[in-house]
């Protein structure tokens, strides 16, 4: 799996709240040893949980909601306080509403992204060409919100947002920055979060994005063998499902294969001429004979020769920066190459959100991701300011929107290579009742939507194919930045909750 934090998803795990305003912090009394201290860790205290009312009109109607944020305990097989995690839920009262998890992903990011970008009742402005880091971190009602039709509650996880160990880097890393361990500890903390707020017979549904795509079949799957709560439906944003995919690309075609189609997609875009109907030949060519043409190497020596020709008729590139790389396009040379006469550089989460390149002349990216880099200001300003000022939840620790050190510590288990396809296949087939929206952006390329194409396709249909679906949506990783593709994706998720 991708180490580098550039390199990996940023995802989301939505988690919704209660029927009614969970019980106050004054009706549950703090222990007489905190946690931090109890385990050696001369940290303060985090606060007790703390409420909020609020209101957004999405619609023309008036939405009346309550924001908590609260934290979690996460023990370990003694009964020991080993970590806190932070959550935020958004929830309305009233009887029979569902209840969503969200998750980022990274590993490192906490679940902002989700919470002030995609589906929370606040939005503020990041992700999209013209957006600046300094830009004031303003919140707006969000008209892309799901809080209309599910309570919300969005997971930070340990080492993400203000959630924290309570033990040093070696055993954190053993106890959650590791594939298996995070499935597990995350899974309990929805557990945990239904039984403290009297949710467990809620329609549940979970949402993760990027990395957080990664987790959600497998938490789905958790929940469902391991703790006795079953999901009604998922929604994976821009997931990163099979890391194998990407990886051997001396024989396999795969790793061209997946990320063609994208920069096909942006050269569409650039020329105003994308559409779905415009894609549509882009994939089959891609799955026909680009891969044949791939496949058959040196043995045809015409097969290149057909295509180096059309990759460069479907993206638009320098013919012979196209000859140079056989067809086969490098993500990080591309996004360097199809903007350098402008000195800039495209992001790989969407290659048509540019930045200026300070190093035009070096031999390779000398800088950080465009995006990344310009969305830790104004998500992090936002953050801390709602939850410290607004909801009045007192902590002065760090807030980590993206956590480079818990992306170092990260720890790959050993079926971690194999992603998370196994487990997708095996929670549909678990539940008749489960549903799975497979979101992307045509414009990604840390996650491009190709692969979901093809890992769908393989799957058995298990009586009814339309339960697995992947669309796609003008944009890169973050397409719910931009104001049509979410009002589209609303609109599809409504779907999926059954919602008219």
């Amino acid at each position: 799996m991708r180490k580098s934090l550039q390199s990996v998803l940023l995802a989301a795990f939505v988690l919704a709240g209660s029927n009614a305003a969970p019980a106050h912090a004054a009706d549950t009394p703090k222990p007489a040893v905190d946690a931090a201290s109890s385990n050696g860790f001369h940290l303060p205290p985090l606060p007790a949980d703390a409420h909020v009312a609020q209101s957004a009109v999405v619609d023309g109607k008036t939405l009346k909601y309550t924001a908590t944020v609260g934290s979690l305990p996460v023990r370990d097989e003694k009964g020991t306080v080993i970590g806190e995690v932070v959550f935020t839920a958004y929830t309305i009262a009233g009887k029979d509403r569902p209840v969503t998890f969200a998750l980022n992903g990274g590993p490192g990011a906490s679940s902002v992204y989700l919470n002030l970008g995609a589906i929370g009742p606040k939005k503020v402005n990041f992700g999209v060409e013209g957006d600046n880091p300094s830009d004031p971190a303003t919140l707006r009602d969000n008209p892309g919100t799901w809080l209309g039709f599910t309570d919300l509650v969005f997971i930070d996880p340990v080492g993400t947002g203000f959630s924290r160990a309570l033990v040093d880097d070696k055993e954190a890393t053993k106890q959650f920055y590791s594939t298996d361990s995070d499935i597990k500890y995350l899974s309990r903390i929805v557990y945990d979060w239904l039984v403290k707020n009297g949710r467990m017979t809620s329609r549940k549904y979970l949402v993760g994005e990027s990395y957080g795509g990664f987790r959600g079949p497998r938490i789905t799957e958790y929940l469902q063998t391991r703790l006795g709560v079953a999901m009604s439906g998922a929604v994976l944003l821009s997931p990163y499902l099979d890391p194998a995919a990407f990886d051997d690309g001396n024989v396999s075609p795969l790793p061209w294969m997946l990320t063609l189609p994208s920069i096909a997609a942006a050269h569409l875009e650039r020329e105003h001429k994308l559409s779905a109907e415009a894609m549509a030949p882009i994939v089959e060519y891609t799955r026909g004979e680009y891969a044949s043409d791939l496949l058959r190497g040196r043995s045809d020596p015409q097969a290149t020769d057909r295509v180096v020709k059309k990759v460069t008729e479907l993206t638009g590139l320098d013919p012979l920066f196209v000859k140079r790389s056989g067809g086969r396009l490098e993500t990080q040379a591309y996004l360097r190459e199809v903007y350098r006469a402008e000195g800039k550089l495209g992001s790989r989460y969407d290659s048509n959100v540019t930045a200026w390149d300070p190093f035009p002349y070096a031999p390779h990216q000398q800088t950080g991701d465009p995006i990344l880099n310009g969305i830790i200001a104004p998500t992090t300003s936002a953050m801390v300011d709602f939850v410290t000022r607004v909801v009045g939840w007192k902590y002065d620790g760090r807030y980590n929107a993206l956590s480079y050190e818990v992306n170092k510590l990260w720890h790959q288990d050993e079926d971690a290579s194999k992603g998370s396809v196994s487990q997708l296949r095996e929670a549909v087939a678990n539940d008749p009742g489960l549903r799975v929206l497979i979101a992307h952006g045509w414009d990604d390329l840390s996650c491009p939507f190709m692969a979901s194409v093809l890992i769908v396709d393989q799957m058995p249909p298990m009586g009814d194919p339309t339960r697995v679906q992947v669309k796609n949506y003008p944009g890169g990783h973050m397409f719910y930045a931009r104001a049509d593709s979410q009002a589209t994706l609303t609109r599809d998720v409504k779907a999926l909750y059954g919602v008219k």
